[in-house]
């Protein structure tokens, strides 16, 4: 949708972003523990550009996600996904996946959506709907960070297809370890995308 936005708007709007300072993981209400998770993507390294298939402008799936050890006592994970760069007053959500069980390690390419989501529960994005929110930014806006944070959890209350404040509601107190994973994304900008086949296994060097 944003996609048709002319640049000059999106040029007026260069400063006006929501502030990485809003981000769910650096809330105070979370309470993080010095825990960390070890999160990663077979699609981009951390900190570089996401591939066009997993934006608005390509097929708009949601990207492969693997992550390493939890904390000891870790009952269940959840994973947002935030635009901290957008024009907004709060960052963008772009995914929640909530109640993810302790033993698993991987979301595959594809998985936020809910036609595939394996049991899963997935949250309302800031569109209010289920499943992966397509990177989207505004043209001439600048490069936007998409922040995926996975959290360890003592404990999952039982709620259903939470938003960004029940999300938030849900995982204070509980949170006993973190993962942190950046991808960015821009309009008007071409940039090799190396060392991944997106027939999903990574590229030979």
């Amino acid at each position: 949708m944003l996609e048709h936005l002319p640049g000059w708007i999106g040029g007026l709007l260069g400063n006006v972003r929501a502030g990485h300072s809003k981000l769910v993981i650096v809330d105070p209400r979370v309470g993080m523990d010095d825990a960390t998770i070890d999160l990663s993507s077979p699609a981009f390294a951390s900190g570089a550009r996401l591939p066009e298939r997993f934006t608005a402008d390509g097929a708009g799936v949601s990207p492969p996600l693997v992550w390493g050890d939890v904390p000891a006592g870790t009952v269940a994970l959840a994973l947002i996904v935030e635009d901290p760069d957008a024009p907004a007053t709060h960052p963008l959500t772009h995914a929640i996946v909530w109640d993810i069980a302790p033993d698993e390690r991987r979301l595959a390419e594809g998985a936020i959506d809910p036609d595939s989501a394996d049991g899963h529960d997935l949250g309302r994005n800031s569109y209010l709907r289920e499943g992966w929110l397509p990177p989207d930014p505004p043209n001439g806006h600048g490069s936007h960070d998409y922040v995926f944070q996975l959290f360890a959890l003592s404990g999952a209350p039982e709620i259903e297809h939470p938003g960004r404040s029940g999300f938030l509601s849900a995982i204070e107190g509980r949170v006993l370890g973190a993962g942190l994973l950046v991808g960015t994304y821009s309009r008007g900008e071409q940039e090799p995308i190396k060392g991944y086949d997106l027939a999903g296994d990574p590229a030979p060097a």
